[in-house]
């Protein structure tokens, strides 16, 4: 089974645009978000949700007030500082740590999981696919990504699919590291500016030099600043990053992503370039 990470290093690359053009373009194959703290490859592909089920990642503590005998031990050990006079915890400054738990010598904090968001299995008119969304203010989100790409691989061994296509979050933080670690092979999305340049580099230096993973990329939008767009490609030549696309700015895309559409549905400009560029993709993984 293959597994195809789009990540950039920054968001607004056009990251998700593409991960939906790709849903369009491939066959026998499971579509996962692991973008779990903002998601929306969703808006694009209008999933029909079939199952969903509650995420519950941290843990948070409460004192039960019959066994408590007011010590003081926990407020002393709490580097939170969020136990008040009365021996209440504030949820919002408990983050979970346990520390009061462990060493309550009266046994009286509770530690339940605390729900952090919800998992979904949806059908969309490209196939299956499983997301995700965290609630506001939570996190455990490299969990929740790890557990969408896990059920992805489930759905696709049941289907006897041998294609994952993952929407990746952008950065170079927890939820990216779980969503590229055991990938076949990550596409980089990224932009002519020296943001975009500097963004290519870190994201590069997690996937391939620390992971060893096989990367590729994109740059979207070349045309708007021709001079670091021969700068990035001059890096990925350097570092043996596949340059599988240059993609020049087109409105109708922006046009497509309001109606709900990818760029293969619609006549653009970009549409024979994406599918141009899936097809090297599409070598890479399988030749």
């Amino acid at each position: 089974m293959k597994e195809l990470v789009i990540i950039s290093g920054k968001g607004g690359t056009g990251k998700t645009t593409l991960t939906a053009a790709f849903a369009a373009l491939a066959k026998d194959k499971v579509i996962a978000d692991t973008d779990v703290d903002a998601p929306d490859l969703h808006l694009i592909l209008s999933p029909q949700i079939k199952h969903e089920e509650p995420f519950k990642g941290s843990h948070y503590a409460i004192i039960d007030k019959e066994k408590c005998i007011q010590c003081g031990e926990c407020r002393e050990l709490c580097r939170f500082h969020a136990i008040n006079e009365e021996f209440e915890i504030n949820p919002i400054d408990c983050e979970g740590c346990g520390v009061c738990v462990h060493f309550c010598p009266q046994e009286a904090i509770n530690f339940p999981q605390r729900t952090c968001g919800k998992w979904f299995i949806s059908e969309t008119r490209f196939g299956p696919m499983v997301h995700a969304q965290l609630d506001i203010g939570q996190e455990n989100s490299g969990l929740l990504a790890t557990l969408v790409r896990q059920q992805a691989k489930i759905i696709a061994e049941d289907r006897g699919y041998d294609l994952i296509i993952v929407d990746g979050p952008p950065g170079v933080g927890c939820p990216v590291i779980a969503s590229v670690t055991g990938a076949s092979v990550v596409m980089i999305v990224t932009e002519p500016s020296p943001s975009g340049l500097h963004d290519l580099e870190r994201v590069w230096q997690l996937a391939f030099k620390h992971f060893g993973i096989p990367c590729l990329a994109c740059i979207n939008k070349f045309d708007l600043n021709p001079t670091f767009s021969e700068k990035i490609e001059t890096f990925c030549k350097k570092n043996q990053i596949t340059l599988v696309g240059k993609i020049p700015f087109d409105p109708k895309v922006t046009e497509a992503v309001v109606q709900a559409k990818t760029v293969i549905e619609i006549k653009a400009s970009v549409t024979s370039l994406v599918a141009q560029m899936w097809e090297k993709i599409y070598k890479h993984l399988y030749e």
